[in-house]
């Protein structure tokens, strides 16, 4: 450890940004050593997160969630209105427990590692950001707000469209910035993952035909199939859907149900025109199918962006949002807007699967997009990822690949060779390459229906943008 302290003795802790593992797992193993080398006896008192946070350089989210897995773990003890103390001495008697997720052998597209952001990998395929990208106050803000429910609610189990509070604040922004929409028309699930899920289940049954963008989100194809239901991909590119392939498509096929996003999409990180988003309304009226607009790249686009459910009012629009990208997707709060007469059977499927969805997350979600610090958060989010999108385009050229389009927000780059894949140098082996060396990569396997005609990754800019290790894999592949 560097010399120097943060007061009453304790020392600065040796944290290395461009390390592999997050800035969590650093701090969980540095104190654990410390534990185990009895620098630390039981009863001594930690700094309090603002101190240690201060003192280290982070997030005091990183510190929380830091001391949160050492109570886990039994190294530390809380006491109300005392802070955290060492609880014990003898954590080398379960090494096993403070060991990193083991890193597996291969991946496919449900790997643990791609979502829990537990494994020492460096995660550059993944789909969250850094926790100390949210900022340092407002989620622990909102989180010690929700902590304070009323006893009176701890009697049921909340209100089945989701807390009252948080759908007549995003009525009220929606209505501002996209559509007019009412709190009775709003349904909140356990993030999108949840709501995609439910309108499947609503909508859908074993054997119908299902759109969606080829390449699109790999967890949907996923869940499509699961649910017996026929995936068909519509080809999607840097300019767009291929609206004569849809056409074809829905002529012979008669879909009932189509998933898009039309603004940032995930994995190209391009967004529908007007003149396009008009196309596919008038498609999905013609061949009478709903369209499902995953938006939850909203909040990171350009102002103006085309909207489905704006244009289209939520006749045959089913909008579905989440919080997961501007706040820790930690809280898992999604939300599905509809119309009036498809919201209750919604909300039965709701209720048969699962009854309600957390108010105390719910509750920490309207506290922190109603505050103050909220939009200014967002802005400094964007331009984070603006400034690591470019870098990492930079940086993948200087490897030898071409970005399959030119993102103008959001958090993903695309890119790759032109090199036709083999059984042998394909995605999939490339990255179970890269994961043996400590690289987490989405090969375009997660992503596609179709054969692909080149091999390519998707990446995640926030932790692509400064990553040696990275570029020297991929050069090391050419």
């Amino acid at each position: 450890m560097p010399p120097g302290n943060c007061g009453d003795g304790w020392p600065v802790l040796s944290i290395e940004r461009s390390k592999r593992g997050g800035l969590v797992d650093q701090i969980v193993a540095a104190i654990a050593l410390m534990v185990n080398r009895r620098e630390l006896r039981v009863g001594t008192k930690m700094p309090s997160v603002r101190r240690f946070a201060k003192c280290n350089g982070v997030s005091t989210f990183t510190v929380v969630e830091s001391y949160d897995r050492l109570l886990t773990l039994g190294l530390l003890s809380s006491r109300r209105g005392s802070g955290f103390f060492v609880a014990r001495s003898e954590a080398a008697s379960a090494p096993q427990q403070l060991a990193l997720q083991p890193t597996p052998a291969a991946i496919d597209a449900l790997t643990p590692d791609l979502y829990s952001g537990v494994s020492d990998a460096l995660p550059v395929g993944a789909g969250w950001l850094p926790p100390e990208w949210y900022g340092d106050d407002t989620v622990l803000d909102a989180v010690r707000h929700a902590m304070k429910i009323p006893a009176s609610r701890l009697r049921g189990y909340g209100h089945p469209l989701g807390f009252p509070t948080l759908r007549q604040h995003m009525a009220s922004s929606l209505g501002e910035e996209l559509f007019a929409v009412t709190p009775d028309q709003i349904l909140l699930t356990n993030g999108a993952t949840h709501a995609f899920d439910l309108i499947l289940r609503t909508l859908t049954k074993p054997g119908d035909t299902v759109f969606v963008e080829d390449p699109g989100y790999s967890n949907l194809l996923s869940l499509i199939r699961h649910h017996g239901c026929i995936a068909v991909g519509i080809p999607r590119g840097p300019d767009g859907l291929d609206m004569e392939a849809l056409m074809a498509q829905a002529a012979s096929t008669q879909p009932k149900l189509m998933f898009v996003n039309t603004v940032l999409q995930n994995p190209l990180g391009t967004s529908l025109t007007q003149a396009q988003a008009h196309r596919l309304l008038l498609a999905a009226e013609q061949f009478d199918f709903w369209l499902v607009e995953d938006d939850i790249y909203r909040e990171l686009a350009a102002g103006g962006d085309a909207s489905l459910a704006a244009m289209d009012g939520l006749r045959r629009v089913i909008r579905v949002g989440s919080f997961s990208k501007t706040l820790s997707p930690v809280l898992r709060v999604g939300s599905i807007c509809a119309s009036n007469s498809l919201i209750p059977e919604l909300l039965r499927v709701k209720m048969l699967t699962g009854l309600t969805t957390s108010e105390i997350n719910e509750r920490a979600v309207y506290h922190a997009i109603s505050a103050r610090p909220y939009r200014r958060m967002v802005e400094r989010l964007t331009d984070q990822l603006r400034s690591g999108r470019e870098r990492t385009i930079e940086r993948l050229l200087e490897a030898g690949m071409e970005p399959l389009a030119r993102p103008r927000g959001g958090m993903f780059v695309s890119a790759g060779w032109p090199i036709a894949p083999t059984p042998e140098f394909n995605g999939k082996a490339i990255a179970d390459r890269a994961l043996r060396a400590g690289i987490l990569l989405s090969p375009y396997e997660f992503f596609m229906l179709r054969p692909s005609p080149s091999i390519w990754f998707r990446f995640n800019v926030a932790y692509a943008a400064d990553a040696p290790a990275l570029i020297g894999f991929l050069q090391s592949l050419r």
